[in-house]
């Protein structure tokens, strides 16, 4: 289990946190022929050497990078600006189950590091954190992007990746309640948030942006509320 956690954090990290805005615009533009393309599936690889932190998973390492690199071109090929939601999460869903897959056929016992390292409780939260703030904010744009371009641009713009920021903050409220056994928490940032919309959906009277604010809700507080039942359930499962 330790390796697998392992393996999902560096998944994380090389595809959300390193991977910059122009690395993935290159490789829409010029898909195979970009260097930026295999420089990222490469540093897949790199990230899994220093977490597993030896060469006794070398095997399991390049099946991983190398099937990441073939899930990652065939989706470069496959989307367009109409279907580039559900390509993303095609995506992701195979990557996840070549992770899965590829651990369970070469996982072995991974070399001792240092005890952090070592800790899945540690490693477990740390994917969780990782996944309710950058890994969720990029997943929720790239599953409202159809959504967002209907919205009427107007004038009285909002502030730049203000979303982005709340977002995360909220996701982050939601997690430390759920984690901390409070449900009754979780009704403080929703209750705050609805105050302050309440009047930008008032004054636009706008079916489209109303259905688009509640969805973007809903689904940020439900991948919070997922990541932090499914640490729970890993504490109770790991005290049995």
């Amino acid at each position: 289990m330790l390796v697998l956690i392992k393996l999902f954090l560096a998944h994380i990290i090389g595809d959300f946190l390193l991977q910059p805005g122009s690395w993935v615009a290159e490789k829409e533009r010029f898909k195979a022929r970009s260097p930026k393309l295999y420089l990222h599936f490469a540093l897949h690889g790199v990230l899994m050497f220093i977490l597993l932190w030896g060469f006794e998973q070398t095997f399991l390492v390049l099946a991983i990078t190398l099937s990441h690199g073939i899930i990652d071109t065939l989706k470069l090929y496959a989307q367009n600006h109409t279907n580039k939601p559900k390509c993303f999460l095609i995506d992701q869903f195979l990557h996840v189950i070549s992770l899965v897959g590829f651990w369970k056929y070469f996982t072995t016992p991974a070399v001792p590091f240092t005890n952090w390292l070592q800790d899945p409780v540690f490693l477990m939260y740390g994917v969780c954190i990782l996944a309710v703030t950058i890994a969720s904010s990029v997943a929720i744009q790239e599953v409202m992007a159809n959504w967002s371009t209907a919205l009427n641009d107007h004038s009285d713009a909002s502030l730049i990746s203000a979303g982005k920021y709340i977002g995360m903050m909220e996701r982050l409220f939601v997690f430390t309640f759920v984690v901390m056994g409070r449900w009754e928490g979780i009704g403080f940032p929703m209750a705050a948030k609805s105050i302050f919309r309440f009047g930008d959906l008032k004054e636009a009277k706008d079916r489209k942006l109303t259905e688009y604010i509640l969805i973007g809700t809903l689904l940020s507080f439900g991948i919070a509320m997922a990541l932090g039942v499914a640490v729970m359930y890993f504490h109770k499962f790991r005290s049995n």
